[in-house]
């Protein structure tokens, strides 16, 4: 800002020199340059009253006094004729003028005058300035801080429209109630770029400063119901042909808009935390009688996909994630255990089974067993086995079959296809079933009725081969093995499952198909076209595959189908914007996003020990305090940074013990609720959470979900099932003595359960 003894003048001087015009022209000169000069003077003062056109070099002194210039302005006097070289260097406007260079005919006394001498200078003097031979460039511009330097930007006001919200998108058509992975990737999409959710309107994202998910297992939808009673709430068996712990909307997918005078008393507070109620979906499936994790969906992000990626149609080839090494792994490593085989359907081999048992051990019916006496008589002394070899010194060969029916559910072989490690055929051989055939099955087993009409092996015959060809040493490589030895009707206890190797993505009981894995590991192409099948084909690719794993390691195939964890993918990829970040945040810039893991237990024996911060805790209460200090952080930072972290998930079990729905299989023993109420339980749950809700810091986001519904019978007739399937695979079983009998009523049943098991719900808001 520029001072005058007419006051402050508001508008900034022009940062141009100054001190350039005096030394290019002479005011006592009539010339056109004195022209020059008034209209340099008028383009640098506009606001000033400018010089005439012919003024003097006495009447520019006059009127500088009157205001004009500034007082400390002293121009010099120059004696004889100025030469100019090029005119319009010193008027080329928008341009700072450089340091004029001295030249032959300008005098040098004037030269010196005009660089050095004090009287000379248009920059206004300091007490303690001292002769520069160099010039100078007078910038008054304002001395605001640089963008750089700008302070983060406030916390917006609630009422502001700035302000982060999550709301139901009611322009959303909802075919079916939304995911517990639309969870996840709501804070993936918040804090990590995620894709965007289709089922919610989020405004002002850059805005959320932190965001707090907690699971509450035993939390049910039919507890929101007014007049629900909670001392007669579990007193009621379980009618699996009703839905009594579900009351959703009429379109059953809709969230519920909470009302404080149709809530219960001791969950009102709800409605000031949360605007709706949301019906979530657990993944799982009804047919194969299974639910995932919750715990597992909502802390295991997706693999992230290039742009190429993205961009290809069809199976696309596996890459090696960020960080991949290769660790060589003997194929002894691979095998099949005991305890896995009847899980996967296989029949037991009498090495399997107990040395106890064995001595009643019997085949089932035409069924046949390798001469294998002890698990432990496939190993191989360390000094025999060659250095490097990931075959540990045993035979490998690769088994393929083909099938046809020969009866409703009943399947006969027609084709036996045996490639040891190298890919030479040892075995390859059409088989004519002992029944009727009713269906070739052309179009997968490449079997036609010509084919078989000269054959003459039978089953008994490849089963005599297959006994002097497997030994003790010998490991049998296929894709769903059992379904072959099922066809041979022969057991071996040396087992490698490619269908096991590669897990689905989604867990079992699911399988990828022996064609989606050479396509997507091994870049091939089996099973075209119309002909079916080709046996050697699809062992040299279950050989393969079974080489690559070897090659890559235990981990390789299996990435895929655990995803990433949370914690890491927000350390690794979270995003930070201005609001949050500072000004060279603007548009959004990738940083490590924070995190605590707050649960009972030791946080670091699961998906916790990727958070920055694990919290254990024995009991609700103590929950409670991880959560305020993992969002506040510890006051001197002794651990977790003053100011917290970015995320924070966390889970309260009490509830979840009070309801019988605790894993009988974890280490951690149930809390003694004995003296508790439900209706207390979920009293003090709901004052924990309207604690942690008030403890917030503004423009968090707060998420509260169950994670499933009622568990507790699907878990039973999954006890059932497994028990029956252990029992009906035993060597020798009879259907009389089972002691669970596995039917169709009993397979219905499971069904019905898992539906109501994946019956979640949820809370979303934004305090």
């Amino acid at each position: 800002m520029q001072s005058s003894r007419w006051g402050s003048d508001p508008r900034p001087v022009h940062p141009r020199r100054l001190d350039s015009w005096p030394a290019i022209a002479n005011f006592n000169d009539p010339s056109p340059l004195s022209g020059i000069a008034s209209d340099f003077l008028s383009t640098r003062f506009p606001y000033k009253r400018s010089l005439p056109h012919n003024a003097t070099m006495d009447n520019a002194l006059a009127q500088a006094e009157e205001g004009l210039l500034p007082d400390s302005l002293q121009v010099p006097v120059v004696d004889g004729p100025l030469s100019i070289t090029d005119p319009t260097h010193a008027f080329d406007i928008g341009v700072e003028a450089s340091p004029p260079q001295t030249h032959a005919d300008l005098p040098g006394d004037a030269s010196t005058h005009t660089s050095v001498s004090d009287a000379s200078s248009l920059k206004r003097s300091k007490p303690h300035d001292e002769p520069d031979e160099g010039w100078q460039t007078v910038d008054n511009r304002s001395s605001k801080k640089s963008k750089k330097e700008k302070k983060e930007k406030k916390i917006p006001s609630p009422q502001s429209t700035n302000y982060p919200s999550i709301t139901f998108n009611h322009n959303a058509k909802l075919q079916s109630k939304i995911a517990l992975d639309s969870l996840r990737n709501l804070i993936l999409y918040i804090f990590a770029e995620g894709p965007a959710p289709q089922w919610v309107a989020i405004s002002q994202r850059p805005q959320f400063r932190k965001i707090v998910a907690i699971m509450v297992p035993g939390l049910e939808e039919a507890m929101f119901k007014q007049d629900v009673d909670f001392a007669t709430y579990n007193d009621q068996p379980l009618n699996l042909d009703q839905k009594p712990r579900v009351l959703t909307s009429p379109d059953d997918y809709y969230p519920r808009l909470l009302k404080k005078n149709e809530l219960p008393e001791i969950l009102k507070d709800f409605a000031d935390m949360f605007p709706h109620l949301w019906p979530v979906k657990t993944p799982g499936n009804e047919k194969f009688g299974h639910i995932r994790s919750p715990m597992g969906t909502i802390l295991t992000a997706p693999i992230e996909k290039s742009k190429e990626e993205k961009s290809r149609r069809g199976v696309q080839a596996a890459s090696e994630p960020k960080g991949w090494k290769d660790e060589r792994t003997r194929i002894t490593e691979f095998l099949t255990m005991p305890e896995d085989f009847q899980t996967n359907g296989y029949v037991l081999h009498p090495a399997c089974v107990p040395a106890e048992r064995r001595r009643h051990f019997q085949d089932p019916e035409g069924w046949v067993h390798t001469n294998v006496e002890n698990f432990e008589d496939g190993d191989v002394p360390e000094e025999d086995i060659q250095q490097g070899s990931i075959t540990a010194g045993r035979e490998v060969l690769a088994l393929d079959c083909e099938m046809c029916m020969t009866g409703p559910e009943e399947f006969s072989l027609t084709r036996i296809s045996l490639v040891n490690w190298d890919g030479t055929v040892v075995l390859d051989e059409l088989v004519k079933p002992d029944k009727p055939i009713i269906d070739y099955l052309t179009r997968f087993s490449g079997i036609t009725e010509e084919m078989l009409a000269p054959v003459t092996t039978t089953l008994r015959d490849i089963q005599a081969k297959l006994l002097e060809i497997l030994h003790p040493r010998t490991i049998l490589v296929g894709h769903s093995l059992e379904s072959d030895l099922n066809a041979l009707q022969l057991t071996h206890p040396f087992i490698v499952d490619t269908s096991i190797l590669f897990p689905h993505n989604r867990g079992p009981p699911l399988k990828n198909s022996l064609k989606f894995l050479s396509q997507r590991f091994l870049k091939r192409e089996i099973q075209k076209g119309v002909a079916g099948h080709d046996s050697i084909e699809d062992a040299k690719a279950c050989l393969d595959l079974v080489k690559q794993k070897c090659e890559k390691g235990k981990s390789w195939g299996n990435h895929e189908a655990q995803g990433e964890n949370l914690f890491r993918r927000l350390t690794r990829t979270g995003k930070s914007y201005r609001a949050n970040g500072g000004v060279e945040a603007k548009g959004g810039v990738r940083v490590g996003k924070t995190s605590a893991m707050v649960d009972w237990g030791d946080p670091m024996k699961g998906a916790g020990a990727a958070s920055t911060f694990p919290i254990g805790c024995k009991s609700d209460e103590e929950v409670v305090e991880g959560i305020m200090r993992a969002v506040k952080g510890d006051p001197a930072g002794e651990e977790i940074p003053f100011g917290g972290v970015d995320f924070v998930f966390a889970r309260f079990r009490e509830l979840e013990a009070f309801q019988g729905w605790w894993n009988s299989k974890s280490d951690l023993l149930p809390p003694n609720l004995s003296e508790m109420s439900l209706e207390k339980c979920v009293q003090n749950l709901t004052e924990r959470i309207k604690r942690i809700h008030d403890s917030l810091p503004p423009c968090t986001g707060f998420i509260v979900f169950s994670g499933s519904g009622d568990p507790r019978e699907m878990a039973r007739l999954q006890a059932m099932q497994a028990q029956f399937k252990k029992e009906y695979h035993a060597p020798g079983s009879d259907w009389d003595k089972l002691s669970i009998k596995w039917t169709d009523a009993e397979d219905q049943a499971l069904k019905k359960a898992v539906s109501i098991a994946r019956n979640g719900i949820g809370f979303i808001g934004v305090k």
